[in-house]
């Protein structure tokens, strides 16, 4: 047997605390199957007093996570604090430097400064792992990196942010509003008391730049992605959409255009009859487009304790059998810069929602808003209004590009009987 892999932990939060567990707790399996013991040397949190259910008997404390990997006694140094930048990242280029490998779930972090950490590990000669960074315990990344290393990707997307699926699952199975819904899922821990980087978007668009950047070569780009969250979709949207056969699902998606690189994050209309259509509540999912094995499907849970101390612990006992792989599949020299494709020349069907008065005209003007845009109506539905009231008149159109359908909505807000803002959902053939 070989000598033990120390590791040094910092941050014990619900996955910090999980991976300290699934490593005792499973050490037998762990050790036979990666043929040497892991073992917990040091570790580093915010509050020592602190009750984790699991013992710190015998295990190094550092107040200061940065100290931690300057100088414990670690092979390996696990970074679960959070947070793009600040001690995480200081902690990681500490231990880079000082010719450590680094396991890390922060999203966050690799999502803005991925490229020059892998970029210093790879000249360090160690690895950065971060299989729990993305869809928690779904092995995406090495699937990516490693089980589809012969392909041509052509296109990577998903459902990536458990507590929008959650929100948008129980909107439709019980007929409540966005508002309701997520103060539920707070009460339930499935959000957060501040939910905005998860209902706006921005975690889901964290984890599809680290996607983007293995499926297709390049640089992680975050700022390249556009991002729009749920907030704005309604009760009436999801009923519309069930009537339509679609479902809406917020989605990571990602694709090689003649444009560049495509990435882009928004609630997206999903055919009731494609897979990705049927994950419901705070399960993740995952889906690869490849030239040689078509289309694979990953699902399972996205977050916890359990399932992204998997991920985290899976990374480990790579570095303890002498595993390697480039961090986002091939060097960083090769990592191909591509231009960014811009949203306004997406082309896609929209569903659209609007709040008008019902008024002689009125379907005219809309009409002819579309038109003078290029803009196809598809379909249009009207319900029956109480008098007085605003009537819910909802569209789809076929596909044209996202400038003319924007230009086109700017056209219909500017009809005095139109009441709100038009509401648009991007129809997404899968």
């Amino acid at each position: 047997m070989s000598a033990p892999l120390k590791i040094a932990v910092a941050g014990l939060g619900t996955v910090g605390a999980g991976t300290l567990a699934l490593l005792k707790g499973n050490a037998a399996q762990i050790e036979s199957r990666c043929g040497r013991p892991i073992v917990v040397s040091a570790v580093s949190a915010r509050n020592r007093d602190r009750d984790r259910g699991v013992s710190l008997a015998g295990v190094a404390w550092y107040d200061d996570p940065v100290l931690m990997a300057s100088e414990a006694d670690a092979e390996v140094v696990v970074e679960l604090i959070g947070g793009a930048d600040g001690p995480a990242k200081a902690l990681c280029e500490t231990a880079i430097a000082r010719g450590r490998h680094v396991v890390t779930a922060n999203k966050a972090m690799l999502a803005h400064h991925g490229t020059a950490l892998a970029r210093a590990a790879e000249a360090a000669g160690v690895t950065l792992g971060f299989e729990a960074a993305v869809a928690g315990g779904i092995p995406i990344i090495k699937a990516l990196r490693e089980g589809l290393v012969a392909n041509r990707l052509q296109r990577v997307y998903g459902i990536l942010n458990g507590t929008c699926n959650y929100i948008l699952t129980t909107m439709r199975e019980t007929g409540r509003d966005f508002g309701d819904v997520l103060s539920e899922a707070q009460s339930l821990g499935y959000a957060e008391a501040d939910p905005s980087f998860d209902i706006d978007g921005v975690d889901t668009a964290h984890k599809l730049a680290i996607l983007a950047s293995l499926a297709f070569g390049a640089p992680v780009s975050f700022e390249s992605v556009y991002v729009e969250g749920i907030r704005h979709i309604t009760a009436m949207d999801i009923e519309y959409a069930e009537q339509l056969g679609y479902r809406i699902k917020l989605l990571g998606l990602a694709r090689l255009s003649e444009h560049g690189i495509e990435q882009r994050v928004h609630p997206c209309m999903v055919s009731k009859t494609t897979a990705i259509s049927r994950v419901d509540g705070v399960f993740n999912a995952v889906v690869a487009e490849g030239d040689q094995v078509g289309r694979s499907v990953y699902e399972g849970r996205g977050a916890g304790g359990g399932p992204t101390a998997s991920a985290v612990v899976a990374d480990i006992v790579d570095i303890a059998m002498g595993r390697r792989a480039p961090t986002f599949g091939v060097p960083v020299s090769a990592l191909e810069r591509r231009p960014s494709a811009p949203m306004a020349r997406h082309r896609g069907a929209y569903y659209i929602r609007l709040m008008v008065a019902d008024r002689p005209g009125v379907f005219a003007d809309i009409a002819a808003a579309l038109r003078d845009e290029g803009v196809s109506m598809k379909s249009v539905d009207q319900r029956s209004r109480s008098p007085g009231e605003s009537v819910p008149v909802v569209m789809t159109v076929h596909e044209t590009e996202e400038e003319a359908m924007l230009r086109a909505l700017a056209r219909i807000e500017g009809i005095n009987a139109v009441m709100e803002p038009p509401r648009l959902v991007r129809i997404e053939e899968l």
